[in-house]
């Protein structure tokens, strides 16, 4: 799984403009990690809504992914859904997760949640549809 993770780093700026940090356990397996911290504010103390979207679609996003890219395949979008329940303040280390809840020829779909470390708190839940495609559709030719 290391192939996926060192590629998606590589070409992911929107993670290293936010501090995201990703680990890929397994396929369809994943964790992010980031730290709140004066640059994701919106307000006083608080995380910006924008930052814990962004982290819930790259945690659902990535973990399909990793579901399908062993494969040859990559995914996009077809649609996210975002709860939230908490507000990431400044210094939170929040870490979310994700699991696939359905794999088929064309559609995968997974759902997530994202949680303060310290104290487990749910801060949000989320679930995404994503399309399976061939990398070949992108001009990619990367060994599996």
């Amino acid at each position: 799984m290391e192939n996926v993770a060192s590629l998606y780093k590589a070409f992911n700026n929107l993670d290293k403009q936010l501090d995201f940090e990703l680990t890929v356990y397994e396929p369809g397996k994943i964790q992010y990690r980031v730290v709140i911290s004066e640059k994701h504010l919106s307000s006083p103390g608080v995380g910006h809504g924008a930052v814990t979207a962004a982290l819930m679609d790259a945690v659902l996003g990535t973990s399909a992914l990793s579901a399908v890219y062993e494969e040859g395949n990559l995914v996009s979008t077809v649609e996210f859904k975002l709860n939230y329940f908490k507000p990431a303040l400044l210094g939170d280390e929040l870490i979310g997760t994700a699991e696939i809840e359905f794999k088929g020829k064309s559609l995968i779909a997974t759902s997530g949640k994202i949680v303060k470390k310290h104290n487990g708190e749910l801060v949000s839940k989320g679930m995404g549809t994503f399309n399976i495609y061939p990398m070949s559709k992108r001009g990619l030719k990367i060994e599996v």
